[in-house]
């Protein structure tokens, strides 16, 4: 585990080097550890709420993504996919890209890989976003409940309570609010996949597993 993060840390610093001569060192680090660790898939996903939910779904079920040869990769936003392309794609260290993104996020990645000369059919579309999907697979009345054993009941009735929210549906209620507090959506993308229990994976969720 150890090792994968270290070479996840090894790519964060070369998508984000500034001058020549520090790309090259982070460049040529990030190609010794993919090889060493037999680095065969990169998963590229948006943020850390995706990289807790797909973490807690590879923990469910019994999968060591990184002995596998899979690195779990948050960019820190999906206008950074066109960068973490083209150094793990084809003209990078020419390793397989999938990854999990928004609905709104589709054509950054698209773009990103038809520039990067990867394939763009594992890349795996939510709905809205993977909160909307989670929160379809367990329904409303679970993640209430969910909620409440988080401690969170008076902090979800006073958000509902807002001229803004109301008339709108539960679901956009518990979607919005799971992005209202920084760290918030990182516990859930964790408490939610956790609370699937044997039935219904998401469907991007379930094919991007299919797929590493």
């Amino acid at each position: 585990m150890a090792d994968v993060r270290a070479f996840r840390d090894a790519v964060t610093e070369w998508a984000a080097a500034g001058t020549a001569p520090r790309a090259a060192e982070c460049a040529a680090r990030a190609r010794e550890l993919a090889a060493r660790l037999r680095v065969r898939t990169v998963v590229l996903l948006e943020g850390p709420s995706d990289f807790a939910a797909v973490e807690t779904l590879a923990r469910r079920r019994g999968r060591d993504l990184g002995a596998e040869g899979v690195c779990v990769l948050s960019m820190g936003g999906a206008m950074s996919v066109g960068r973490y392309a083209d150094i793990l794609g084809p003209a990078g260290l020419d390793l397989r890209l999938t990854g999990l993104c928004d609905e709104n996020e589709r054509p950054y990645y698209g773009r990103a890989l038809e520039r990067a000369r990867a394939p763009r059919r594992d890349v795996f579309v939510c709905a809205k976003d993977l909160e909307d999907e989670l929160i379809r697979a367990l329904g409303t009345a679970r993640v209430e409940e969910i909620v409440r054993t988080e401690g969170d009941l008076r902090p979800w009735l006073t958000f509902t309570r807002q001229s803004a929210q109301q008339g709108r549906p539960v679901h956009e209620q518990l979607r919005r609010f799971l992005g209202t507090k920084k760290g918030r959506k990182i516990r859930y993308g964790h408490l939610l996949v956790d609370a699937l229990g044997p039935g219904p994976v998401p469907a991007p969720l379930d094919e991007l597993f299919a797929r590493v």
